[in-house]
């Protein structure tokens, strides 16, 4: 918790005067008892009206002034609480977007989720209550012995007996719920994963008759949390009654020790009156601050839990050379030169001894069967991944040397999968303009509409986008769920487009596509620049039969480089595929 206390920073104002005006409010509270033990004393007792006016009109004004405290201490906590879950949240997400793929593969995102939300909002709450509470009822308790000292010892002496024994029930419930309130947010993780796997994968469960079985799935691990959270309240609900049960003794012991005292003369009915009030003062701050004890406990164990992904070390330190602008004749575009590559916690490799280079303005296909390596090879290139042998070069330097930023400029890439946000359509592709800056509709220039139009063009996605109310202003669901498959692969093609980047990379972009529309696709994206180095990710022959050059990967390997005819004939990965696909042709090609 410790960690996160910078970024209260900015509100020490608040942090400050939050408790003050609540010490206030209790200086108030102290203060009641003695008032009314004035006016049973001198007022009812001795039958004066002035004094009972008095002390009434006295009751009346304190009460008000410790209720405008309070209000006060509420405002400033709240303001220092929220803002410091905003602060936290900010700190948390710009730390998300700047960790690497491998620090996302290992974290995952179910926990990730997690800490950005209910993590987060239960340090809020706990510091929200350490503001208005954490001085306040020591403040009290302490308070209020000191004013039963001042009423009379002998009777105070009760206090100095039932204090202790509270404060070591309030010590155990911490001690037993700790540990537990950190195991019930792991649990909420798991259910998180669960839920999240199953309303995106809703129409795949839905078609193999997998609803029970998910439901089995989900009731165990929600069966889990829901029992840790059984312990966990179960444990922290003996705070209440045990309080009661000891605080309630005391005032039966200070009614009894009151009641004789009084028989003697040595105490006054209404000083008796006065130490019960400070005895339930006692008992409602002790419950208070029990509660304020489990809360700072979930709010403790969500700390550590935000903490730990805020301490995760900084990617690899990132290269301090811009690109080269102009790439020279004799440089390739993109070289691997022996890069291997393995995944954090993997057991064997995901690429052995891959080494080819791509000429600028070369179109290389690569293809591959699943798990061979195809996604992972083109991942290296914008550096998303480390190779853990070898180098990438890119433009004749070593990716590791550039930054990131001039680098991943250079790029234009379209995952296998495809992500759109809410929002237009030009939003979502002005998501691929250099500055990565869009500056709404009424700042959409005549060169921005007409970059724009070239894109969904060479995507082949002018069609569709003509046909939706409002064009380019067409607002997409979050997902893009209102459109098809097809078409959301094309406009992932025109935002990548819109950089007119030096490299594109295609990973698997247009397998919701026809064949006809794929073809066209690739001959508009090679007509917009001779000097755009294209690669082309696919396990559709057709997708990279007229490239410049195929590679083809199999169990991480590269087994063979060269055009459609030369792989035909040398390598037998590439035969089993094209066979596979062409049965007819190929038999007619092995006859001839």
């Amino acid at each position: 918790m410790r960690s996160l206390l910078k970024y209260l920073a900015e509100y020490k104002k608040e942090t400050v005067l939050a408790p003050l005006f609540k010490l206030l409010e209790v200086v108030f509270e102290l203060t009641v008892p003695l008032v009314m033990a004035r006016l049973i004393d001198v007022g009812i007792l001795g039958h004066r009206e002035d004094v009972i006016l008095q002390m009434g009109g006295l009751l009346a004004l304190l009460g008000f002034a410790g209720f405008v405290s309070a209000i006060t201490a509420q405002f400033f906590a709240a303001r220092a609480a929220v803002g410091f879950a905003a602060n936290v949240r900010m700190a948390l997400f710009h730390k998300i977007q700047g960790f690497s793929f491998s620090q996302l593969d290992s974290i995952g995102t179910k926990t990730l989720t997690t800490r950005l939300t209910s993590d987060v909002n239960l340090a809020q709450n706990g510091v929200n209550m350490v503001l208005r509470l954490i001085l306040r009822s020591p403040f009290v308790i302490a308070g209020a012995t000191i004013m039963a000292f001042s009423v009379d010892v002998r009777a105070a002496f009760i206090f100095v007996a039932v204090i202790p024994l509270l404060s070591l029930i309030v010590f155990l419930i911490m001690r037993g719920t700790g540990p537990l309130y950190k195991q019930a947010q792991g649990r909420l993780d798991e259910v998180l994963m669960h839920t999240r796997e199953n309303l995106i994968g809703a129409r795949v469960i839905r078609a193999f008759n997998r609803e029970e079985a998910e439901s089995r799935e989900f009731d165990e691990v929600n069966g889990a949390l829901t029992r840790t959270q059984r312990v966990t309240g179960a444990i922290a609900g003996l705070l209440n009654p045990l309080t009661q049960v000891v605080v309630n003794i005391g005032i039966i012991v200070l009614i009894a020790t009151g009641a004789a005292r009084v028989d003697s003369g040595a105490l006054t009915q209404g000083q008796v009156v006065a130490l019960l009030n400070y005895m339930s003062q006692i008992l409602i701050e002790l419950v208070k601050f029990a509660n304020l004890i489990v809360t700072i406990s979930r709010a403790m164990a969500s700390a550590d839990r935000i903490s730990q992904v805020l301490a995760e070390p900084d990617p690899e330190d990132d290269g301090e050379k811009n690109i080269a602008s102009d790439a020279q004749e004799d440089v390739p575009a993109v070289c691997f030169d022996h890069v291997s590559l393995r995944y954090t916690g993997a057991g064997a490799e995901a690429l052995h001894d891959i080494d080819f280079s791509a000429r600028a303005g070369e179109t290389v296909g690569i293809i591959g069967g699943t798990g061979s390596g195809k996604s992972s090879l083109v991942h290296l290139i914008p550096r998303f991944y480390n190779a853990t042998e070898g180098a990438v070069r890119v433009f004749g330097d070593d990716v590791r040397t550039l930054r990131s930023q001039s680098l991943r400029q250079a790029i234009g890439m379209v995952f296998q999968k495809v992500e759109l946000f809410a929002g237009t359509i030009r939003e979502n592709l002005s998501f691929g303009k250099a500055s990565g800056e869009d500056s709404g509709e009424q700042g959409v220039s005549a060169a921005d509409r007409a970059v724009i139009e070239e894109a969904l063009a060479a995507s082949q996605a002018a069609e569709f986008v003509g046909e939706k109310p409002g064009g380019a202003e067409y607002v997409l669901a979050q997902g893009a769920r209102n459109l098809s498959g097809g078409q959301r692969q094309r406009l992932s093609i025109a935002r990548a487009l819109m950089r007119r980047p030096r490299i594109l990379i295609l990973d698997d972009a247009a397998s919701a596509l026809d064949f006809a529309t794929d073809l066209k696709l690739r001959t508009a994206i090679r007509g917009l620049s001779g000097s755009m180095t294209i690669f082309i990710v696919s396990q559709r022959v057709p997708s990279v039969r007229f490239c410049d050059r195929i590679l083809v990967l199999d169990k991480g390997h590269l087994v063979g480089q060269g055009t459609h005819e030369e792989l035909l004939e040398s390598c037998e990965v590439y035969k089993e595929i094209y066979s596979s696909q062409f049965m007819e042709d190929a038999s007619q090609e092995a006859v001839s």
